[in-house]
């Protein structure tokens, strides 16, 4: 039987230059299992995805960081591309964003060059994950162990390197959503 998140609201944050199949992949998997789902940023309007290092599509945002709260969502996505995970990290409400998702042990879902935001917001000591293998060296100084797999979970955090894991991505996240819901 299918895991059904009606209910569940879970935030994408993400700026120009994500990688496209990254935010729009995830975002499909979680709104056809029932879930609201809003792409939060630092301005309204849109924001410019990417195709590895070509333009892609653009995609609506929903909120701003100014305006959005973590303690409003059940779960948070942090797609990759690498001029949105070297942009992001440097945003301060970002960080708390995901600081405070990760201290209410909410599932944050990281993929690919995402993993650069929790580094940058300092929660990634003692934790394994996975990430584009250009990441592991930022990991590893950051407390981290880096491991090459499809999927990583350690405790509230679902890491995967590359758009070719997002299928098995959406499955962890999906599954440790309906596990919010039955504990």
């Amino acid at each position: 039987m299918a895991i059904s998140l009606d209910g569940y609201r879970v935030a994408i944050l993400a700026l120009d230059g994500f990688e496209q199949a990254e935010l729009i992949e995830p975002q499909r998997a979680l709104k056809e299992a029932g879930a609201q789902v809003d792409v939060i940023s630092q301005k309204p309007g849109q924001i410019q995805g990417f195709k590895h290092v070509d333009k892609g599509d653009k995609v609506d945002v929903d909120q701003t960081f100014d305006a959005a709260n973590a303690s409003d969502y059940d779960a948070v996505v942090l797609p990759g591309g690498v001029v949105n995970g070297d942009a992001i990290r440097l945003d301060a409400k970002a960080q708390s964003f995901v600081k405070e998702a990760d201290q209410a042990k909410k599932p944050i879902a990281v993929i690919c060059h995402g993993g650069w935001l929790p580094i940058s917001a300092g929660f990634i000591a003692g934790r394994t994950m996975t990430s584009w293998p250009s990441l592991q060296d930022d990991i590893r100084n950051a407390g981290g162990t880096w491991v090459d797999q499809e999927v990583q979970i350690d405790g509230n955090l679902i890491t995967s390197r590359k758009p070719d894991d997002i299928p098995a991505f959406n499955k962890a996240l999906i599954d440790a959503l309906g596990k919010t819901r039955a504990a």
